[in-house]
């Protein structure tokens, strides 16, 4: 190998290098649409949190409804996912300013409707008093109850050997064999 191509390869090894730790040493904030690479990394930020926010928001719903939150436990865990959710919003509605200064209101008026018609889609009850909670169809209900009916007139309790379950008609345990009193 002559020096003519190692001094090649060596100016070529360099270029690469640079290419590759070019981000590195550039400090200046790159501008796309407007914006500074670090203003689009904080609203990316900001809307993630908005929207684990909102997801907190419609879980503990969902969690007091079933039951899993006592109620005076609630409020206070509401009511502070509501104020973090209301910073969130503060911080984006500094980044992205509306044109005609009602753009925020509307906004929120649309999040809220969204949250209200998925609510109403899955059944929940809102937590506010003009919330309606959907009818529960009463044909599934009715079946419900009837095969509820049929299957408590059929048990008999279950094996004190196995613990399976006997119908009243059985003489004999269906798991174990153990004769039936």
């Amino acid at each position: 190998m002559d020096i003519g191509s190692i001094l090649l390869i060596f100016a070529l090894l360099t270029l690469v290098g640079l290419f590759i730790a070019r981000p590195i040493f550039d400090r200046r904030a790159t501008i796309v649409n407007g914006r500074t690479g670090r203003e689009d990394h904080q609203l990316s930020t900001l809307l993630a949190e908005r929207d684990r926010v909102l997801d907190a928001l419609q879980e503990i719903d969902f969690d007091h409804t079933l039951g899993k939150i006592p109620d005076e436990d609630f409020p206070v865990q509401r009511a502070a996912l509501v104020q973090q959710g209301a910073e969130v919003l503060r911080q984006l509605d500094e980044l992205q300013p509306e044109p005609d200064g009602h753009g925020g209101e509307q906004r929120l008026e649309v999040a809220i409707a969204a949250r209200r018609a998925d609510a109403v889609r899955t059944g929940l009850r809102l937590p506010d008093s003009t919330a309606q909670v959907v009818e529960v169809d009463d044909e599934i209900e009715a079946r419900l109850a009837s095969r509820r009916r049929e299957r408590k007139d059929k048990s008999a309790g279950f094996c004190a050997q196995c613990g399976r379950p006997v119908q009243k008609s059985d003489r004999f345990c269906p798991g174990c064999g153990t004769a039936l009193p």
